[in-house]
């Protein structure tokens, strides 16, 4: 997967996890929490979707890689590099 492929995967995910949420204005350089209503429970659902979607572990201490999009995609990327990109 590309980055704009890996990008669309955590929007993908984050309209699950947050059906609620406007999604189109979100900036990618800004903490998820300081633009939706994000909880740490919502964090792990995060992490576990896409555990469970591309089989990728991601430790705890690597979870502050995870706070906006750009460094989501940034830590995802040599992770998923190898992946289909889903349909």
């Amino acid at each position: 997967m590309n980055e704009g492929q890996i990008r669309q995967v955590i929007i993908d995910i984050l309209e699950r996890i947050a059906p609620d949420e406007d999604l189109s204005e979100l900036d990618d350089a800004v903490p998820f929490r300081e633009q939706m209503e994000l909880d740490s429970m919502d964090f792990l659902d995060i992490v576990m979707e896409l555990r469970k979607q591309y089989r990728i572990q991601i430790p705890e201490e690597d979870y502050e890689h995870l706070v906006t999009m750009n460094s989501t995609v940034t830590y995802l990327t040599p992770l998923l590099k190898d992946v289909e990109s889903p349909a």
